[in-house]
């Protein structure tokens, strides 16, 4: 029995050397490769999506308008929000698509006027992760769920702090509960659906909702 004892042992051993070998791929992967695309070339037609695999959707930051078939091109410097999206090609087009967008002092609601400039030297983009900290000091984390997200807005001190949600069209609902600090709702939008296509969220947040309008 002691020959069988020993091997057994040094089998063991061998396997948990090899376990902690193994690295976390997802280190490896940077999601804004491929993002980089213009009319005049496509080079990959991706955006920086955050997402488990098989997950319902994903996460991604917003570069262009709600509609465009790129959400994310790396040339440009402005976000406008950042997005829960179903997307799987740009010549698709998105269907069911919110965003969310920090803003710190002043209150936009346009989506072509509270764009805010940013630095790719201040992004990290890996499928299980996102971040970036806009040039307002206003810092964005992204974690994806299976079926949805964690996001965290890290807003500058000694400045009035906003979140707007856009669901981007008028068949989209809200309905807002300052005591829980929960908001529910669903969009209704979509290129190519006559009645749009319904995505229905709830939002909870750790801190008060202090003031809303619709």
């Amino acid at each position: 029995m002691k020959p069988k004892f020993l091997t057994t042992i040094l089998i063991c051993l061998v396997a948990k050397g090899l376990l902690a070998q193994q690295k976390d791929l997802v280190n490896y992967v940077n999601t804004l490769q491929g993002t980089n695309s213009k009319h005049e070339l496509t080079r990959g037609n991706t955006y920086p999506t955050t997402a488990l695999p098989f997950g319902m959707h994903t996460w991604t930051p917003q570069t262009g308008k709600n509609g465009d078939g790129w959400k994310y091109q790396y040339f440009k410097d402005k976000i406008r929000g950042f997005q829960q999206a179903h997307q799987c090609s740009s010549w698709s087009r998105d269907y069911a698509v919110f965003s969310l967008m920090p803003m710190v002092d002043q209150l936009v609601v346009d989506e072509n006027k509270r764009e805010t400039k940013f630095s790719h030297a201040n992004e990290i983009a890996k499928p299980n992760y996102y971040k970036v900290k806009l040039d307002n000091e206003i810092t964005t984390e992204i974690s994806p769920s299976e079926r949805g997200a964690h996001l965290r807005f890290s807003y500058p001190k000694c400045k009035k702090s906003f979140l707007v949600l856009d669901g981007y069209t008028r068949l989209s609902g809200v309905q807002i509960y300052p005591k829980e600090n929960k908001i529910t709702g669903y969009v209704n939008n979509g290129e190519g659906f006559k009645k749009g296509w319904k995505s229905y969220f709830v939002l909870k947040f750790d801190q008060p909702i202090k003031a809303y309008g619709t």
